[in-house]
């Protein structure tokens, strides 16, 4: 069997004029690991559409209805930071069907990547940081649901903290969220994870994964999840806009690597989303990306799953 990875035409949806710059990556990232051989068609899977019933298993209605609608107040739309169209309303929506899928299929298979994914600072009822809907949260919401999962550990190694998560599954024994990011980046109000590691602006490399080797095994040995959602964002990485921390590309591959042997190594399946990263060359920050998925499919193979 081949690694499954998560991805409709839909997550390419262009924003208005202007604002194209952000959506150009996952057409692109898709293009990219059917070009090296990361990936082949038959190994891409369409997510559904889903529907309002299940975005509500983490977001009020209003919120929900007013967004999709296109009728959020501006003041809303502004902390969002992306103007509203309908495409992106679509895009947003199939995005957390994709994170879903991505969960259901690592439970099968043991490794599931999306090509997308990993808003993780969307709160219940509104959204940040260029965040519309949490498609982590939903996900953990409908594997328990559908009784697939009890036990579900967060793994988000994006720069900025996974306060929207943090913040829904505060109280919430089932979800362990293990947030490892920038200490003095976005979001200024942090929210309390129940593992927050923040990090020095300009850690490198090989301290940045004694730090994550410190905290990652035990984890799992700790919460014993029946799987671990991954936020990979690549926003730690030294070109990065929006990062400052000093990760290299070879730094993020150890890192994609790091994670995901461990996880498989000790038995837990692994459900991964791209999240963030920022950079004005686009070539660069879709490679980046792609360690992701190289990585999975490397471990996927090496451990025959």
């Amino acid at each position: 069997m081949d690694l499954p990875v998560i991805f409709h035409p839909d997550y390419v949806a262009f924003l208005p004029e202007g604002h194209r710059f952000p959506m150009a990556k996952f057409k692109l990232l898709y293009e990219l690991l059917l070009a090296d051989g990361i990936a082949q068609s038959g190994q891409f899977y369409t997510p559904e559409y889903p529907s309002q019933e299940l975005i509500e298993l983490i977001h009020v209605p209003e919120y929900v209805q007013a967004y999709c609608e296109g009728t959020l107040e501006p003041k809303a739309q502004r902390r969002i930071g992306l103007p509203w169209s309908s495409a992106l309303a679509n895009r947003t929506c199939i995005a957390v069907g994709g994170t879903v899928l991505a969960a259901q299929l690592g439970l099968k298979k043991g490794i599931a990547c999306n090509t997308a994914g990993g808003t993780h600072h969307a709160f219940p009822s509104y959204g940040s940081g260029f965040c519309i809907f949490n498609d982590l949260a939903i996900a953990c919401r409908v594997l328990q649901k559908q009784e697939l999962v009890k036990k579900i550990l967060i793994v988000d190694l994006d720069v900025h903290q996974g306060d929207g998560t943090a913040f829904i599954f505060q109280d919430d024994e089932s979800v362990f969220t293990f947030s490892m990011h920038c200490e003095v980046n976005f979001p200024g109000r942090k929210q309390r994870s129940d593992l927050d590691v923040p990090l020095p602006v300009g850690m490198e490399d090989d301290e940045y994964l004694q730090t994550l080797g410190t905290y990652l095994p035990d984890l799992l040995s700790q919460v014993k999840p029946d799987i671990v959602l991954y936020d990979a964002g690549v926003d730690p990485h030294i070109g990065d806009k929006l990062g400052k921390l000093a990760l290299t590309d070879i730094g993020i591959y150890r890192r994609e690597m790091q994670v995901l042997s461990t996880c498989i190594a000790n038995g837990y399946p692994v459900a991964c989303v791209i999240g963030g990263g920022y950079a004005d060359d686009m070539k660069s920050l879709v490679y980046r990306h792609s360690l992701l998925h190289r990585a999975a499919s490397q471990v996927y193979q090496q451990y025959g799953l």
